[in-house]
């Protein structure tokens, strides 16, 4: 079955509705094809770890609406659709009461921008809040914008039901969340002053955070540690410099906990610089390395994650 035929198939099965309000003033109703669950089909399923909670909708017909918090992030909401129903560009966003609650007027949230990926929609952290609120307050968020097939209003609801008894399990697993992720900390930087080796209070909050996520996530095989200064001195003094950087990273690592054979340490002088600015290149890199990643072959250069306030 092709993608038209796959997107005519899913339409047919779409819940249609008699008539919709207008989508902006002074527009006429039409009729739009619904996807969304009924009383008697609507559950939200939660996922939790240390990593990432998640609240997850199942949108018969449709895909899936999702509530996602990584660790070291705000939350985000997204549609997930594996056919692209929706024509990509501006799409309506309303709060919409249930059936059951007769008179009470949607609420209008604006545009929002939709695209023909697996997740079409995609908000940040604001209007993801506003969309709980929405669902705590038992209204359905819904999205409307015209189908890929003919044109037609497609229109996305969020159910209510069930979401205010899996949002309280969310909440109690985002306070319990990792304070990084891991593409966050994956290559990360940890600069000095020239001829320094100290770790500032800043540095070891930054590096506790990586203990912390290592300790966490046993995938976590290889920890490479790699000193450089800049081009300052002479290439004898700057070797030295550059492994006592390294070493004062490494040996904090060790000392919170970090398991001393999974930490590889290397000393490079001022071979591989990352800028024109001598301050850039004062710094020891750390790179975790995942089971089934590929080494990099250019381990020790690269751009990294600074420390916070560096």
């Amino acid at each position: 079955m092709d993608g038209m035929a796959r997107i005519s198939a899913f339409l047919r099965g779409a819940v249609v509705s008699s008539a919709i309000g207008a989508l902006t003033a002074g527009s006429v109703a039409v009729q739009a094809a619904t996807f969304g669950a009924g009383i008697e089909n609507s559950q939200w399923y939660l996922s939790e770890s240390v990593f990432e909670c998640t609240l997850v909708h199942q949108v018969p017909g449709y895909g899936r609406a999702v509530f996602r918090h990584k660790a070291g992030e705000s939350l985000s909401f997204f549609l997930e659709s594996e056919t692209p129903l929706m024509r990509p560009g501006q799409a309506q966003l309303v709060m919409e009461a249930p059936s059951w609650r007769p008179g009470t007027a949607p609420r209008p949230l604006g545009r929002v921008n939709v695209d023909d990926s697996r997740r079409p929609l995609m908000l940040e952290s604001r209007l993801a809040m506003v969309l709980v609120q929405s669902l705590l307050e038992g209204m359905d968020p819904t999205v409307t914008r015209e189908s890929w097939y003919d044109g037609s209003p497609v229109r996305v609801k969020v159910s209510n039901i069930n979401f205010a008894g899996q949002f309280s399990g969310y909440r109690s697993c985002t306070a319990g969340l990792l304070p990084v992720n891991y593409d966050q900390i994956k290559r990360s930087r940890i600069s000095f002053a020239s001829g320094s080796t100290s770790l500032s209070d800043a540095d070891r909050r930054f590096l506790d955070n990586i203990v912390m996520y290592i300790q966490a996530d046993s995938t976590v095989e290889r920890v490479f540690v790699d000193g450089h200064t800049d081009s300052s001195g002479s290439r004898i003094d700057n070797r030295a410099l550059s492994e006592e950087r390294a070493n004062a990273v490494a040996d904090y690592l060790i000392g919170q906990g970090i398991e001393a054979d999974l930490v590889t340490t290397r000393a490079h002088a001022d071979q591989y610089p990352v800028s024109r600015r001598p301050a850039d290149n004062r710094r020891t890199t750390i790179r975790l390395q995942r089971e089934g990643e590929r080494p990099d072959l250019q381990q020790a250069n690269g751009y990294e994650t600074a420390t916070p306030n560096t």
